[in-house]
């Protein structure tokens, strides 16, 4: 188990019972007898839980639980007292309290108690690692190529609206990631963003997969099925490889983007949605359109905005920024402390042309991390592909993960000193989560 609690009390016997009775389940004990020492002990014993009691000369639990809200927004508390009120454990859980407590209490209840509120807390911790995990995964890194910054101030202004968006560009470019990017900036960004490959699909699976079907509608439709259209309500539908839908699903879609309603497959009733429109592809759609293999007027529907995500070949200065984050990224997944690329390495990453794109990128750099050994990925790392490439030197960059941390040092030390040390007070000024904070502030070595 070996999970840290910190018991709060006032009186030295109620403290040693505690002490016993926590220590005999096999949890880490550290006692406080004063809200000030309480504080105190939270910084230095860094607890998953803390019991606390309520009724202490000086800072009663009250005021001790806002200021450990304020310094650490997600340690479980238990509020316990003999003083007990339905006022009290109102404003306590209001507050963030996880649990309140009267005494006296039964040993077995107070266990369960804490064993909830610290499942609680694993719970909210795994979560917000997934989440952070997934922003990661699909975080929008630019670069400061001129032409990503033009497309990515197109993005944050077709955000702003609800028109229809049209990602053109290679296979590769990242048109997905600038899909979810738009959405998030969008006034959606808390609705669903629903995704459906076009590609690969028969019309018929696809018109299913787009509309949903109706009980009964062919062989096998044995159940209703909403389609990824009226999951995505009040959201966003991100259509990836659109150039690629059949003569006769490019109809029923320009209808569905005339009308803003459709018809479920075997359905007669026309159902009304609200979402927003986002048409990615790599197919030159003019092309399409002058060889009569797709709609003139769909096409236009769909352009109504339209970004075009440039080649990795033709923005090298972007490479090493993308380099150094997927080298983070896949350092995080191996548990490999990488922390930096060698010179000669990312002249060779430079110098290549990158016929995939930057998700070719992103799996050399994950191959590095494999078969790496840290904290430098070097020359030796890279696959003979791009060993063989003659190096571009990086002249004008200068030593570049040097520069890279010793910006972010300058940025995390500034938000500490503004916010008087506060971590957590930090992270959200930085806008990261705490966990990656304390990562950072590891790595970097920042104390």
């Amino acid at each position: 188990m070996h999970e840290k609690i910190l018991i709060v009390d006032d009186e030295p016997f109620n403290l040693d019972v505690l002490e016993q009775e926590l220590a005999d389940r096999g949890y880490v004990i550290e006692r406080a007898q004063s809200g000030v020492q309480a504080l105190e002990k939270s910084e230095s014993f860094r607890p998953d839980l803390v019991l606390l009691d309520y009724m202490m000369p000086g800072m009663n639990g009250i005021e001790v639980l806002k200021e450990l809200r304020n310094r650490e927004s997600d340690i479980p508390i238990i509020m316990v007292t003999a003083h007990g009120s339905i006022e009290v454990a109102v404003q306590a859980m209001k507050l963030g309290a996880h649990d309140f407590v009267l005494k006296p209490f039964e040993p077995d209840h107070i266990a369960l108690t804490m064993q909830r509120a610290l499942e609680h807390g694993r719970l909210k911790r795994e979560v917000e690692v997934f989440t952070e995990d997934m922003d990661q995964r699909y975080r929008l890194v630019v670069g400061g190529s001129a032409v990503m910054d033009h497309a990515v101030e197109l993005a944050r202004k077709a955000a702003a609206s609800r028109a229809t968006v049209l990602l053109l560009g290679e296979s590769g470019t990242g048109k997905e990631i600038l899909a979810r990017a738009i959405h998030a900036w969008s006034d959606r960004g808390q609705q669903p963003l629903i995704a459906i490959n076009c590609v690969g699909l028969s019309r018929e699976l696809l018109e299913s997969e787009l509309f949903g079907h109706e009980k009964g509608a062919f062989t096998g439709a044995d159940r209703l099925k909403r389609g990824k259209v009226e999951l995505a309500h009040h959201g966003t539908i991100l259509l990836d490889e659109v150039g690629d839908i059949s003569a006769e699903l490019q109809t029923k879609l320009l209808r569905f983007l005339q009308e803003r309603c459709f018809e479920r497959v075997g359905g007669t009733r026309p159902i009304p949605v609200d979402v927003r429109i986002i048409a990615a592809t790599n197919r030159d759609l003019e092309a399409a359109v002058k060889d009569g293999r797709f709609r003139e007027d769909l096409y236009h529907r769909l352009n109504v905005i339209a970004i075009t995500l440039p080649p990795l070949r033709d923005r090298r200065e972007d490479v090493p920024p993308l380099a150094q984050f997927f080298l983070q990224r896949f350092g995080r997944e191996t548990k490999k402390p990488f922390t930096e690329i060698a010179g000669e390495a990312l002249e060779k990453l430079v110098g290549y042309a990158w016929p995939g794109n930057v998700r070719e990128l992103a799996n050399v750099m994950e191959r590095a991390t494999v078969l790496g050994q840290p904290p430098r990925v070097t020359v030796q790392d890279l696959p003979p592909r791009v060993i063989a490439t003659e190096a571009v030197p990086l002249s004008g960059m200068g030593p570049y993960q040097v520069a890279v941390n010793t910006y972010r040092r300058e940025l995390i030390l500034t938000a500490l000193a503004r916010t008087g040390g506060n971590r957590v007070a930090a992270a959200k000024a930085l806008g990261l989560h705490r966990t990656h904070l304390m990562r950072l502030l590891k790595a970097l070595q920042i104390p």
